[in-house]
């Protein structure tokens, strides 16, 4: 059991942030599988930047790292570039 107030909240405030960084991290990581699913270049071309832009607020709050977010994010622009 925590001691002080302060820890008392700490263990709140982690407990949310894990769940919303889960929260986030997983809807990306759905984002991501349909991308790659999609065969469409059109519909692709047009999914790019919002999961683009998915990947780089996860790498911002340090949810992922942004190595990951940016070797991501270059796959999957091969993949667009590379349907028909």
């Amino acid at each position: 059991m925590a001691n002080h107030k302060s820890s008392v909240k700490r263990i709140r405030s982690n407990e949310a942030k894990r769940v919303k960084n889960k929260y986030q991290a997983k809807t990306t990581r759905n984002a991501v599988r349909d991308l790659k699913a999609l065969n469409n270049k059109k519909e692709a071309g047009e999914a790019l930047p919002k999961v683009s832009a998915m990947l780089d607020k996860l790498a911002k709050c340090k949810v992922i790292h942004k190595n990951k977010a940016a070797n991501t994010k270059s796959k999957l622009t091969k993949h667009v570039a590379s349907l028909k």
